[in-house]
């Protein structure tokens, strides 16, 4: 008898139907429902063969997102790291502030060193 065991414990996935998560089985019903709505909607005026194709080009968005991981992250959270990345403000100023400078002000040396 052998027992699987993740090595990290974050890469832990409930079984809920067929051995698919929760989040894989909506994504793999979707895709079959997308396939299916495209196949009786293009059936008549394509042909199988082509329609077949189209179904197939149809559903792998859907099935895809069900699975894939980019940086670790789901497809919902990759959206929603891109949108807050994209909503923060570009171009933030830098200023250098001269300490040393600052801390002269005002005194001999600071008036020797000052360059205007």
């Amino acid at each position: 008898m052998e027992i699987k065991i993740n090595k990290e414990i974050r890469d832990y996935q409930e079984s809920i139907i067929m051995g698919l998560s929760a989040r894989q089985f909506f994504f793999s019903a979707a895709a079959v429902t997308v396939a299916v709505g495209v196949y009786f909607t293009l059936r008549k005026p394509l042909g199988a063969e082509t329609v077949s194709w189209l179904c197939v080009l149809a559903a792998f968005p859907f099935a895809a997102l069900g699975f894939i991981k980019y940086h670790g992250m789901t497809v919902e959270q990759f959206a929603m790291a891109y949108l807050k990345q994209m909503m923060t403000p570009k171009g933030l100023p830098s200023m250098p502030d001269n300490t040393y400078a600052m801390a002269l002000e005002g005194t001999e040396i600071g008036e020797v060193l000052k360059c205007d």
